[in-house]
């Protein structure tokens, strides 16, 4: 497949991860079928990240530590619904981890 629809599809998904955790985090009637959103965002980004990967390089580390900050922005509505945290606290620290994603994708340190 053509890496530029990859990296397309990826940024898409990640675009509707943080509306969908945007409307989760406020809370609201389309609650549900923000959590969907959310579900289904995490999913193509999984599928279409590894897709790009093609084989994991068995000798570098930043892809592991992408799929950390994948998991914790997973469990981010969870956090904020059971009030473990704040919901800005939530929303600020997947920013951050955001970010941190976007420079191991940029800059694959280790």
């Amino acid at each position: 497949m053509d890496p530029f629809l990859l990296k397309i599809l990826h940024l898409a998904g990640v675009f509707a991860l943080f509306a969908s955790l945007g409307a989760t985090l406020l809370g609201g009637s389309n609650r549900k079928s923000a959590s969907i959103l959310h579900g289904f965002s995490l999913l193509v980004i999984l599928l279409v990240g590894f897709a790009m990967l093609k084989k994991p390089p068995m000798d570098q580390y930043w892809w592991m530590a992408k799929l950390g900050i994948w998991l914790f922005i997973g469990v981010a509505p969870v956090l904020a619904k059971k009030k473990i945290l704040c919901p800005c606290v939530v929303f600020a620290l997947t920013l951050v981890g955001a970010v941190g994603a976007a420079y191991l994708a940029f800059y694959k340190p280790f």
